[in-house]
């Protein structure tokens, strides 16, 4: 390989993918590496599938691009009405569907379009873009502007706007170190904390993760919480965004995982597993009142991408909810999911396994030095890189991650495989993580 490349890391080599094939990547040296974490909760329906990038190759030879600005494309339209569809129930008839090049793009839009929401209804006072510590929301600026991520944001942190943080939602080690039901949600409650401290009248939005993505693991929220958060947002006129990059598109078990606790957003952000990897793209699914207040405004949106709508990734993620749909492959991640997690009974027994979460085919493993007192390795033993590569020489590739304690301390693997694995793929997924374990602990 040449170095003309600019690599996510100087210091770190990392094989060459040059194949996928089902829920493994074939690399040049001809292993085959089970994607266990679905190359960072992207892939549904598996690698290799020849029905989606056939169904490009056929759009490009209709039609490739056409700016968004002059033109409309009907495959666009169609694409806009399945994902609505999908949505909850009061998005599905009079939804709008803002399509962008992947999830950092759709948090970009939707901190515009909260922003615009309400400059059009007269109350331009409304800026502020309130979200929790310790989430993660996309990599440019206004995306981490937003983002909780300590270590992501600490290098660019002259650049970003602070509007203001609120405790997580993560019972393993909650933030008022309480334990629920006792705890009365007191992370939900963080969010009338806040407001008493800004002002309700100059919020726009609260964005949050329904189970958090990549920096928390998988932490899911208690009974209550995601109502007692939607009530908060209703009663003082603020915006709820939910980012669902990760967790939409039948990650957790439903289509989106507002489900899980019957609640409907005024927006909702997907990505990730809207193509399956066969195409960057994303977008923002607006409510209809969201659209509305510009329709019947000012009429125009000011805000754009050159590839928004792009054909050729229309063309993929219609193909990608084809096979979801004909394989009924949303129907099997709980039961998938159950397998996966009882496969993973044994090394929950370990002392240096504090926590296994999530929901569906999303789960977190979270690393500690001790169980009782649950304290976390120190940031220099690199424990989850060390079960990282330790799982990939098993020929499994999981998601690591540190700081998921402070942004410093706290090592998990993320593991959020394709819908499509079966008996064999749990296993080999269990037994690399078993191995794992065994050498960390000795």
């Amino acid at each position: 390989m040449t170095d003309a490349l600019f690599p996510r890391s100087f210091r770190k080599g990392v094989p060459t993918a040059v194949r996928g094939d089902g829920c493994y990547l074939i690399t040049s040296d001809g292993r085959r590496i089970l994607d266990a974490a679905g190359s960072a909760a992207v892939v549904s329906i598996g690698h290799g599938r020849h029905e989606v990038t056939d169904a490009i190759a056929a759009q490009g030879r209709s039609l490739a691009f056409a700016h968004t600005s002059q033109f409309q494309t009907e495959i666009a339209e169609r694409l806009a009405q399945r994902l609505r569809s999908l949505a909850p129930p009061s998005f599905r008839d009079a939804g709008r569907v803002f399509f962008t090049s992947g999830g950092s793009e759709a948090t970009e839009t939707a901190l515009k379009l909260a922003r615009f929401y309400h400059v059009e209804r007269g109350e331009p006072q409304r800026v502020r873009i309130l979200a929790r510590r310790q989430s993660y929301h996309g990599s440019t600026l206004g995306a981490m502007a937003v983002s909780g991520n300590v270590a992501r944001r600490a290098p660019y942190l002259p650049l970003l706007q602070d509007w203001g943080h609120i405790a997580p939602c993560y019972c393993y080690r909650c933030p008022f170190e309480k334990t629920f039901p006792q705890c009365n949600l007191a992370c939900a409650h963080d969010l009338e904390t806040e407001l008493q401290r800004v002002d309700p009248k100059t919020v726009a939005a609260f964005i949050f993760e329904p189970l958090s993505g990549a920096t928390l693991g998988a932490a899911e929220p208690p009974d209550g919480y995601v109502q007692t958060i939607a009530d908060i947002c209703r009663r003082h006129g603020i915006l709820l965004i939910a980012d669902e990059v990760m967790t939409g598109m039948g990650r957790t078990g439903a289509n989106f995982a507002v489900y899980h606790w019957s609640v409907s957003p005024d927006m909702i952000l997907v990505g990730k597993g809207i193509a399956s990897g066969y195409a960057p793209l994303g977008g923002v699914i607006a409510a209809p009142h969201v659209a509305d207040a510009i329709a019947t405004g000012s009429g125009a949106f000011p805000h754009g991408f050159t590839y928004q709508a792009h054909p050729l990734a229309m063309a993929a993620s219609h193909a990608v909810l084809d096979i979801l749909e004909r394989e009924k492959l949303f129907a099997r991640v709980n039961s998938a999911g159950a397998a996966l997690r009882r496969a993973l009974d044994p090394i929950a027994k370990s002392p240096i396994v504090g926590d296994i979460r999530g929901r569906g085919l999303l789960f977190g493993v979270e690393f500690v030095r001790d169980g009782k007192s649950r304290a976390p390795f120190l940031a220099s033993a690199g424990i989850a890189e060390r079960v990282r590569q330790i799982c990939y020489d098993q020929n499994v590739a999981v998601y690591p991650i540190q700081g998921c304690v402070d942004g410093k301390d706290g090592d998990h693997v993320l593991l959020a495989p394709p819908f499509t694995l079966g008996d064999a793929e749990i296993s080999q997924i269990a037994a690399a993580l078993q191995a794992a374990v065994a050498q960390i602990s000795s």
